[in-house]
């Protein structure tokens, strides 16, 4: 049988250590250390822009970090939803996001729950095919959004890797 503890300070070292040996032992949230990156940029002269990788394939609760690395230019993530006025190119009930114009050197980061195929753009380059795509681990490798295809600019529509290549590779640059 154990004994008590009485010591306010032998109880709190007591219940620290449970805390972190629950930390270690149970799954953990990515987190934006844990953030795989994608980078934004473009030639010199701006003539081509792109996301590296174009596709990307991480787990469920997994992070991913956009850095503009384009010295010259700014760049947004965002995704296409109806709430950015774009057709529904995610997961139904996943959550859009928007990462507002990015300087050089600038970061924005989201954690993907929902398995699913979530297509991006960027919302000045768009028309030059500035677009990527992320798939969540259980995601089906049929094609995805063909219906949506028409509303697209012909250069984003043909900029999309195939979700097949993704899940078998892990990224497409």
């Amino acid at each position: 049988m154990s004994t008590p503890v009485h010591d306010p300070r032998r109880r709190l070292l007591l219940g620290a250590g449970g805390g972190l040996l629950l930390a270690a032992v149970l799954p953990r949230r990515a987190g934006a250390a844990d953030a795989l990156e994608i980078g934004m940029s473009g030639t010199s002269t701006g003539s081509e822009v792109w996301f590296r990788p174009r596709g990307l394939l991480v787990r469920p609760g997994q992070a991913v970090r956009w850095v503009n690395r384009d010295a010259g230019n700014v760049h947004t993530s965002t995704a296409y939803h109806p709430a950015n006025g774009k057709p529904l190119r995610m997961p139904e009930g996943a959550k859009p996001w928007n990462s507002d114009y990015l300087l050089p050197g600038q970061s924005f980061t989201v954690v993907f729950d929902t398995p699913g195929v979530y297509d991006y753009f960027c919302l000045p380059h768009e028309h030059a095919g500035m677009v990527g795509r992320i798939v969540v681990a259980g995601a089906d490798a049929a094609r995805p959004y063909a219906a949506t295809d028409a509303r697209l600019p012909s250069a984003a529509a043909a900029g999309f890797p195939d979700v097949a290549a993704i899940l078998k590779q892990g990224r497409v640059d």
